[in-house]
């Protein structure tokens, strides 16, 4: 395990104070605290057991989970749910959230098309996601993609050479840095695109056998 010596916003930053997950959720129901709440449907909070040991945090919710108000259940969270079980990881038993909780989209015609959260997007929504693992003392935290991995160990930390590491940030829950599920669905290559899944199964595997530490 790697010591690490910075954290990112949701660590570093005051975040909200509640006793539990579902008190917390009902504190964000009403969220303003940046422009993205305009145009999204609804907030999309973590959802989870109050005593997950490991908590997976995406980027933002998408298209599918803004209308249903639920992380990780568009194509991308489907992935997921099957790369989890392959690495024998059972998603019930995880805290799934993310960065940033509304959908952030650029509107082509019927079509609401994912755009990239911002740095003081991902700043904002730290007040929650930093709340979050202050109640839930998960034994580790995934980070899927370069947002998740920003908003908890900030921009000094990169995908690519951390990838597969577990970080130890200083009075904090171990990070594993992985990819986005997203990211396997936009390769057209299936050779690469299996190749590479294997590599993210491997990745959540680590997870599952840091749990049983």
């Amino acid at each position: 395990m790697d010591i690490v010596a910075n954290v990112g916003p949701a660590l570093a930053l005051d975040v909200a104070e509640a006793e539990s997950i579902a008190e917390l959720r009902h504190q964000a129901e009403g969220c303003s605290r940046c422009d993205l709440y305009r145009n999204a449907t609804q907030i999309v909070f973590g959802e989870g057991p109050g005593k997950a040991e490991i908590v997976l945090v995406g980027e933002q919710p998408g298209d599918q989970e803004d209308v249903a108000g639920r992380p990780f259940v568009g194509p991308a969270g489907r992935l997921l749910d099957r790369c989890l079980e392959e690495a024998g990881l059972d998603r019930r038993r995880c805290y799934v959230t993310n960065a940033v909780k509304h959908f952030k989209f650029t509107q082509r015609g019927k079509r609401r098309l994912h755009a990239k959260p911002n740095a003081g997007e991902i700043k904002r929504c730290a007040w929650w996601l930093g709340a979050e693992i202050d109640i839930l003392k998960p034994k580790l935290v995934v980070t899927l993609g370069a947002s998740a991995l920003y908003a908890l160990l900030g921009p000094k930390a990169k995908l690519t050479p951390e990838r597969g590491h577990i970080l130890q940030p200083a009075n904090h829950p171990p990070v594993l840095v992985t990819i986005h599920p997203s990211y396997l669905l936009r390769i057209r290559n299936e050779v690469e695109q299996q190749r590479l899944r294997l590599d993210f199964v491997s990745d959540l595997h680590k997870a599952a056998e840091f749990r049983l530490r």
